[in-house]
């Protein structure tokens, strides 16, 4: 630390109890109170170097007191200071120091110690330390600043508040890497202004290391939470980058509030939770203030702060209650970057008084309609087209599609709470567009969780929940699954059969295709360029590796139609009806397919048309041609 030697002469003070005595063999002349402290000292040292003492003393003395007494309650830094400054009139050796500086500054200025009562007095040497020593200095400047907040009121007087802001501000703003001397002098060895480490002045050729632009932040986080409001602000009028602001309030805003370190082992937790001005960790009414200062300091701009961050802050935020506002405002930072959000940081639990559900079902919702109006805004969440329940691939759409599955997921999780009351499930869920699913497998495990946890539920219910999904854009996988599930309505069961059948069936009809295609192609290479053995393998391969899909296929197909015949006749039985043919067209109708039977049939006959390729095609394609005659004799 820097600091400056004032005097030659020898310490002459003892203390006694609560008395400081000079011990030059004279008896003193007056005493000097200061709080708790008696100073007894002599006129002249004082008289001749403060002019606030020399006036005291003579209203003093105009009085005919005895033993003159002079009362000093409000002299800044107290008797410490005061010590100093009596041993600097006495010509004892004083070093200066960015700790005691401030102090000595507003304390001298009190005394009126200027140059009329003689040369080189204490105002004079604490100006030429502040500006040519502690303002020069990151690490000096930051001290300095630091003690002002026991004399806010002298220093703002004095500009010594606002001069160590701006070196600061100055300092945090220079790039490191251009300008390593003397702004880096905080982390490692004085270097030179060409770069290179320096030792006792002489440059040793070393290199250092680059430093980031955030080296600064652990520092200024010893700051109180006004004096770093104003450093930043300087800063940012000096044209600093938004995200090094935002990421210096993150690291401040973690040395403040302990529960956003919730997580952090106890080897890492901060020495510094409190400012040393403070001298504890903050109150709980503290910490609320403090969390909504923070909020009203971050930029409004996506990405700037982490996601997990701000969780952490609207989480506490929750907890400390603090005003609507900012909870509104921390609920439109999330929104607008919830797709890098992950399924941790959406369970937030319930903390409210009512405690109706386990996790704050609600505050999800608000968090998912902001995302999606800045979405709109942007551009980003214009519907395309679909083609068979196929989203056409856009990159536009890909924070809409992750914001999607993450609510899917978070569904299912909130899902098996009873107290989750079904409007409540199903506005989040409807709150995704359509567009925003390309499948809607997650949405229809959700909706299966919710089913088997309420079992109570009435029919009418279960279908109203099941229209939430779509069920042309289930998986094979997720229809087998639905078409055995024994929670969902029969409504829902015959549409995912059906459309399950028509799946398979176009994907039989693709596979056709595929081979046909394939045996041209091998014509017509045979003919053209002879016979290309790997290739020829090749194809074969792929040959037996679609036939027997197809056959796989085939026996599914099979099994479907057994399963439709039988809830057919369910469906007849139900419904008090005899003929076949009109039953399953009234069924159709009843039931709100958007496709047709027919088409089916019609697919069924463009496959049999193909042209015929190679004899285990043909027979593949009579055998398929048998079996669909059957099918289509049961319809």
């Amino acid at each position: 630390m820097a600091c400056m030697k004032l005097g030659s002469k020898t310490d002459a003070f003892q203390r006694q109890g609560q008395a400081w005595f000079c011990t030059t063999g004279l008896p003193s002349d007056f005493v000097v109170e200061v709080g708790e402290m008696s100073f007894h000292l002599h006129k002249f040292p004082l008289l001749s170097r403060s002019g606030a003492v020399e006036r005291l003393y003579a209203e003093t003395s105009e009085q005919g007191e005895e033993g003159c007494v002079i009362n000093l309650p409000d002299i800044p830094g107290g008797a410490k200071t005061f010590e100093l400054v009596a041993k600097f009139c006495y010509g004892v050796k004083l070093e200066l120091t960015s700790s005691n500086v401030v102090y000595l500054r507003c304390a001298a200025e009190q005394l009126q110690m200027t140059e009329e009562y003689g040369e080189g007095n204490l105002i004079a040497q604490c100006e030429t330390f502040l500006n040519q020593v502690v303002l020069r200095s990151w690490k000096d400047s930051l001290k300095a600043l630091q003690t002002c907040d026991d004399v806010l009121l002298y220093a703002e007087e004095l500009n010594i508040t606002k001069r160590c802001i701006e070196s600061l501000a100055s300092k945090a703003c220079t790039d490191p890497n251009l300008f390593g001397w003397p702004v880096m002098e905080h982390s490692g060895p004085m270097q030179s202004p060409g770069g290179s480490v320096l030792w006792n002045g002489i440059s040793t050729g070393a290199r250092p290391k680059n430093s980031s632009s955030d080296w600064w932040y652990d520092d200024v986080c010893t700051l109180s939470l006004p004096l770093y409001k104003r450093l930043i602000s300087v800063m940012e009028a000096r044209g600093i980058k938004q995200d090094i602001i935002a990421g210096s309030l993150t690291c401040y805003a973690k040395k403040y509030l302990p529960g956003l370190n919730r997580r952090q082992g106890a080897g890492e937790s901060s020495n510094r939770l409190a400012p040393a001005a403070m001298g504890a960790p903050p109150s709980e009414e503290d910490q609320k203030l403090f969390l909504e200062e923070i909020d009203r300091l971050l930029p409004m701009q996506k990405g700037l702060a982490p996601t997990k961050f701000l969780f952490g802050l609207l989480r506490t935020a929750m907890i400390l209650r603090v005003s609507p506002s900012s909870i509104s405002s921390l609920e439109k930072r999330i929104g607008m970057q919830l797709d890098q959000a992950t399924l941790e940081d959406l369970l937030m639990p319930n903390f409210s008084y009512s405690m109706e559900t386990l996790y704050n079902v609600d505050c999800v919702q608000r968090i998912l309609e902001h995302f999606l109006a800045m979405d709109q805004v942007s551009g980003g969440a214009s519907p395309c087209a679909v083609d068979d329940g196929q989203l056409i691939g856009s990159p536009s759409l890909t924070p809409v599609t992750m914001v999607a599955k993450l609510i899917d997921g978070y569904l299912a999780e909130v899902a098996p709470d009873v107290n989750l009351k079904l409007p409540k499930f199903q506005a989040l869920a409807a709150a995704v567009p359509d567009y925003a699913r390309p499948l809607d497998d997650g949405l229809y495990r959700a909706i299966d969780i919710y089913l088997k946890s309420h079992p109570w539920l009435a029919e009418s219910e279960r279908e109203q929940l099941c229209r939430l999904m779509d069920c042309q854009k289930l998986s094979l996988e997720a229809c087998t699954h639905a078409a055995q599930n024994e929670r969902l309505p029969l409504r829902i069961v015959v549409q995912v059969l059906f459309f399950e059948q028509l799946q398979l069936r176009t994907s039989i009809a693709g596979c056709f295709l595929v081979s046909d295609n394939l045996d041209g192609s091998r014509q017509l290479r045979s003919g053209l360029a002879g016979s290309n053995e790997g290739g020829w393998a090749t194809a074969v391969r792929e040959n037996q590796v679609l036939k027997v899909g197809m056959d796989n296929m085939r026996m599914r197909v099979s099994e479907l139609e057994k399963e439709c015949s039988n809830m057919r006749q369910e469906i007849e039985k139900l419904g008090g009806r005899t003929k076949g043919s009109s039953t399953w067209g009234n069924v159709s109708k009843k039931f709100g397919f958007k496709l047709k039977s027919q088409m089916c049939s019609a697919q069924a006959e463009s496959v049999s048309n193909q042209n015929n390729g190679n004899v285990k095609v043909e027979k593949s394609k009579d055998r398929h041609g048998k079996h669909k005659k059957n099918s289509s004799h049961n319809d």
